[in-house]
């Protein structure tokens, strides 16, 4: 794979709590000369993101990150802010702890109730449910798979990075199961070398969240 093409499956992410407003310019500036598909910015860096970046590229944030146990009503301000700051895509943390509870029609009905404020306020903004596939067996993976494929969202994101573990190869394996074609799958957590990421890629993720993008595409 080229180096062009393999840009395009990488969101260059710091979410790290230390990020300054320099560290956010170093991003945005390695974003456009390796031509990676986004940035991805805490969410007080969103304006700043999108002035630097402008539509050379996607900025994308996080909403309820890591946890995603803030309320529903707090989730869905939390996205408008993003958009109305310049946000094109939204990883949102999905509440485990809910789906843990077997109370999944509050589940579902959070998830849902994200994806229609989005889309009525911007449809071209892409919504990402993180699932935290590391506190989750095969079945659970299965069951909250089909959850969010039933939400509408765009996609479903394996982790967070700062769960219990990143993503795996067969965390997609059990997640293609479900989704098939009809949505997208974004692999994060741990993906940090060429090989993992083409390896991912063969899996069938669409994209691939990680801080060590412009690494793996200097290894290409």
């Amino acid at each position: 794979m080229d180096k062009q093409t393999l840009a395009k499956y990488l969101d260059f992410a710091n979410h790290h709590a230390e990020a300054t407003e320099n560290d956010i310019k170093d991003l945005c500036q390695k974003v456009k000369k390796y031509g990676f598909h986004s940035a991805f910015v805490n969410p007080c860096h969103v304006a700043l993101a999108k002035q630097l970046i402008g539509n050379s590229a996607a900025v994308g944030t996080v909403v309820a990150f890591p946890l995603g146990q803030e309320t529903k009503d707090i989730k869905t301000l939390q996205a408008i802010e993003a958009i109305n700051k310049g946000a094109d895509e939204l990883d949102v943390s999905a509440n485990i702890g809910l789906f843990k509870a077997h109370k999944q029609q509050l589940f579902l009905d959070e998830l849902k109730a994200i994806v229609d404020v989005v889309k009525n306020k911007k449809n071209k903004v892409l919504v990402k449910f993180i699932i935290e596939t590391g506190f989750l067996n095969e079945n659970e993976i299965k069951e909250i798979s089909h959850l969010v494929l039933e939400s509408k969202a765009d996609f479903v994101k394996t982790s967070s990075g700062l769960g219990p573990r990143g993503a795996s190869l067969k965390d997609v394996e059990i997640i293609k199961s479900v989704v098939g074609d009809k949505i997208k799958i974004k692999a994060a957590g741990g993906v940090d070398t060429l090989k993992e990421a083409l390896d991912f890629i063969k899996q069938g993720v669409s994209r691939i969240g990680t801080s060590k993008a412009d690494k793996i595409i200097d290894e290409n």
